[in-house]
C-alpha cells in the first residue's frame, strides 16, 4: 500500500469553516426532506411540489459537491470547481430564501388542525431549518467570495454573484409572465419579453463557460465580452422598464387600477405588476454588474484538451 494513499482525502473538506458550512448544509437538508416525508408533508398545489424540489435538488448536489471535494475526485471533471461550487450556493441561498418564505405562507397556520398540533408544530420545524439551511449556503457564498489581493474564479466576484441573482430574477418574470400577463396584446410588450428572454441566455452563457471553465474559447477577451453584454443588457432593460408600464398600465392600453372581479392569485393585472417591478430590480442587478466589471482584474482560463 502506498504511504501517500491518505493525501486522497481532503480534511479541509471537514475540518475548515467551508467544510463546516457544507455539514451543516446536509445536517438541515437532510432534516428538512426527513420531516416533510414524515409529517409536515407538501401536497396542496404546485407551491409544495417546488419546495420540496428545492429542498431535494440542494440536498443532493450538496452531497455530490461534498463528496467530491473529501476524495479530491473533482480535479478530473472538465469544470472550474471553485466556479462552480460558489454559483450553485447562490442559487442555492436564492432558492432556499424562497422556499423558506413560500411554504410557510402556504403550510403553516397558527391554529392547530382538527388532528392535533403535530403536524403544524413540524411545518414550524420545516420552516425554521430551512431558514437555517439559507443561511449556512449564505456563509458559504461569503466564505468563497473575493477579496482584495485573493486569486478568485469568476463567479466568487461580486460580477459573477450578480449573474446568479440575475438569473433568478428573470426566473421570477418569466414565472409572472406564464401567469397570464397578456403581453401577446401589444408588440411592445412582446419587445419587452424578448428583452428579458436575450438577457437571460446571454447570462446563462457567461455562467456555462465560467463554470466550465471556457472562456478562453471566446473570440475577444473575456473582460471586454462581459462589459459589452452588460451594458448591452442594462441598455435593453432600460427600454423594457419604460415600454412595459406604459403598455400594462396606461388607460389607452391598460388598467392603471386592479380590476374589481381579478381573481386573486390568477389576476393578469397581479403579474404585470411583478414583471415590472423586478424589469427595475434587474436593471439595477445590472448597472451595479457594469460598475463592478471595470474593477475586476480577469485572468482567462484556457480550455482543457
Amino acid at each position: 500500500m502506498s504511504p501517500q494513499g491518505g493525501q486522497y482525502l481532503n480534511k479541509a473538506a471537514v475540518f475548515s469553516s467551508l467544510g463546516a458550512a457544507r455539514l451543516s448544509q446536509l445536517a438541515l437538508g437532510c432534516s428538512v426532506v426527513a420531516m416533510v416525508s414524515h409529517s409536515a408533508g407538501y401536497s396542496g398545489g404546485s407551491y409544495g411540489v417546488f419546495c420540496m424540489a428545492v429542498w431535494c435538488a440542494c440536498f443532493g448536489m450538496t452531497t455530490v459537491v461534498f463528496f467530491l471535494d473529501a476524495t479530491r475526485l473533482h480535479a478530473c471533471l472538465p469544470v472550474s470547481w471553485d466556479n462552480l461550487t460558489v454559483a450553485f450556493a447562490a442559487v442555492a441561498t436564492l432558492v432556499y430564501v424562497t422556499a423558506s418564505v413560500v411554504y410557510p405562507v402556504y403550510f403553516v397556520r397558527a391554529e392547530c388542525p382538527y388532528g392535533g398540533c403535530e403536524v403544524r408544530n413540524f411545518r414550524i420545524a420545516v420552516t425554521v431549518c430551512s431558514i437555517a439551511g439559507s443561511l449556512s449556503y449564505g456563509a458559504e457564498v461569503i466564505l468563497s467570495r473575493a477579496k482584495p489581493g485573493r486569486v478568485v474564479g469568476y463567479m466568487a466576484t461580486v460580477s459573477g454573484l450578480l449573474k446568479v441573482v440575475q438569473g433568478f430574477v428573470a426566473c421570477i418574470i418569466f414565472g409572472a409572465l406564464a401567469n397570464g400577463t397578456e403581453y401577446s396584446r401589444h408588440v411592445a410588450t412582446i419587445y419587452c419579453v424578448v428583452v428579458y428572454a436575450v438577457c437571460f441566455a446571454m447570462t446563462t452563457v457567461v455562467v456555462i463557460l465560467t463554470v466550465s471553465g471556457r472562456t478562453g474559447c471566446l473570440k475577444l477577451p473575456f473582460d471586454r465580452f462581459v462589459v459589452v453584454y452588460t451594458l448591452l443588457a442594462v441598455l435593453l432593460y432600460l427600454s423594457a422598464s419604460v415600454v412595459w408600464p406604459v403598455f400594462c398600465f396606461d388607460r389607452k392600453y391598460g388598467s392603471p387600477e386592479r380590476p374589481s372581479s381579478c381573481p386573486r392569485g390568477r389576476c393578469p393585472w397581479d403579474s404585470k405588476v411583478v414583471v415590472a417591478v423586478f424589469s427595475f430590480v434587474n436593471l439595477a442587478l445590472y448597472v451595479a454588474d457594469l460598475v463592478y466589471s471595470q474593477r475586476i482584474r480577469f485572468i482567462t482560463q484556457q480550455p482543457r484538451v
